[in-house]
């Protein structure tokens, strides 16, 4: 049952976030072994991933920069003297015992995520428009248990363990769940743009845990944390929150004692359900990882890290605001990937048609790429071609529907031909002479004398009428915009 509005209002939710990130480099974060994703079970495995007795651990340069970066493109202060600890706590998936780890010197600090909230909220209030970064700290993942049907026991994969991460924590700092949503999606966009991960949540390559308790309005001190985990999708992370917002207030009304614990998610039914209690920090026994020397960050290496971001997101969208003067729709859908945001930003390089090029982009290219299932880094036609087509239309050579549907297809059939060509080819090309389309707009006219009379006395619809009998005489050929502006001054 839906705690009604009323109710809420007497209540802060607070929430936070931890993301994790599985970071694509080739090898792992502390061992050779293959970063790969989907390979059988236990073969992207060494003495080092298993902890056998005398194997030491070796940190991978790449996956430092890729931390940096994430770092960098949130406006964190970067530590440039940092170590690892050791985060004690036994699991099978688990096989040292241990988890290398970064507590006390996370490799980023401080940053923030910009969102911008499409979703209407569940409550009539501001929300906000950036959300805050506690830390960034770089980590190793854990294998994977798995439960076969029909075995008492688990099995476990350890694929996984030691793959690269980042965590990035957030302050509890969101009040609604469409904030939570916002930060996500901002999130995944920042670690496609960087090209650190491909920011997968079904298979797990980036996982997040939500913090949320709820206190009374007039409350000091937030409430009790519940955690909650598994959730493989972004909408899951928004419906497990909302889920808990309205079980930990139901909770309050009747004066029942909220658990801090750690909570999974059931995305059949959209309920949260007890794990185990939240473990302490004391119980992780943190220390100095004695296996790895202290990491330092030169100046030098900084600089060349800051000189090879690309555009991000943010940038991206400012650049198709301010120079190619586009609509906020438009810039959100072109920017939604960084391959079609890179795509869209050569194509304007080659046209000053930047409206139009965008409409194509988003019209028969996009609809090519998804009835093929393609990406756009594997479209067939060439900018050059592009262009062609599109200025055919901007100068009212060939119809937007002829070019759309007829050239457009014929090209993908034949990606080396021509589009000036195809039109010829095609009789596409429209009718633009005055003299001839005024011959045919006077035997329309000449045709229909009282619809003539209708139109001057105010029936000014009747014009699609005559509009659809010059097309129909030239044969579909007639420019529109000149026959028009004919029928306009004809029937005046």
């Amino acid at each position: 049952m839906k705690i009604d509005k009323k109710t809420r209002s007497k209540y802060q939710l607070v929430i936070g976030l931890e993301v994790h990130v599985q970071l694509q480099s080739q090898s792992k974060i502390f061992a050779a072994d293959d970063n790969r994703y989907g390979a059988p079970p236990n073969t992207n495995i060494s003495p080092i991933t298993l902890a056998h007795p005398g194997t030491l651990p070796k940190l991978n340069r790449s996956v430092v920069e890729y931390a940096i970066k994430m770092g960098l493109a949130c406006g964190c202060s970067i530590r440039q003297q940092t170590y690892f600890d050791r985060k004690n706590y036994f699991y099978p998936d688990l096989p040292k015992g241990y988890q290398v780890t970064q507590d006390k010197t996370p490799i980023c600090q401080g940053g923030t995520i910009p969102i911008r909230l499409d979703q209407p909220s569940i409550m009539d209030e501001p929300r906000a428009t950036e959300v805050l970064i506690h830390h960034i700290h770089l980590d190793e993942d854990a294998g994977k248990l798995m439960q076969l049907a029909g075995e008492p026991e688990s099995q476990v994969d350890y694929n996984r363990a030691g793959t690269p991460l980042i965590e990035i924590v957030t302050e509890p700092c969101m009040h609604f769940p469409e904030e939570a949503y916002a930060a996500l999606t901002e999130i995944r966009k920042l670690v496609r743009y960087l090209e650190i991960c491909d920011g997968n949540m079904e298979e797990g390559s980036m996982r997040c845990d939500a913090n949320v308790s709820v206190k009374p309005l007039e409350a000091q001190r937030l409430g009790r944390k519940v955690e909650v985990k598994n959730m493989n999708s972004i909408r899951n992370v928004q419906r497990a929150i909302e889920h808990e917002w309205d079980r930990q207030i139901r909770l309050l009304e009747q004066d029942q004692e909220i658990i801090s614990e750690t909570r999974t998610f059931d995305a059949n039914t959209g309920t949260t359900a007890g794990m185990r209690f939240k473990e302490e920090l004391n119980d992780y026994r943190y220390f100095p990882e004695p296996d790895l020397s202290p990491l330092e960050v030169s100046d030098k290496w900084l600089t060349e890290i800051r000189g090879s971001m690309p555009l991000l997101p943010y940038q991206m969208e400012e650049k198709f605001f301010e120079q190619y003067g586009l609509p906020e729709h438009d810039v959100d859908v072109l920017t939604d990937s960084r391959e079609l945001a890179l795509y869209f930003d050569q194509f304007c390089q080659k046209t000053k048609h930047h409206k139009a090029a965008a409409n194509w982009i988003m019209g028969p290219v996009k609809s090519y790429l998804n009835q093929s299932g393609t990406i756009i880094t594997e479209f067939p036609l060439s900018f050059e071609q592009l262009t062609e087509l599109l200025t055919l239309v901007e100068s009212d050579k060939v119809s937007f529907a002829a070019a759309s549907q007829k050239i457009f297809p014929a090209l993908l059939e034949n990606p080396h031909s021509s589009p000036t060509q195809l039109a010829e080819s095609l009789n596409l090309f429209q009718e633009s002479n005055t003299d001839s389309l005024g011959t045919l707009v006077e035997e329309v006219i000449a045709e229909y004398p009282d619809k003539v009379v209708a139109y001057q006395k105010g029936k000014k619809g009747l014009l699609g009428m005559f509009m659809g009998e010059v097309m129909k005489r030239s044969k579909g050929k007639a420019n529109p915009k000149i026959a028009n502006e004919l029928l306009r001054q004809a029937l005046s």
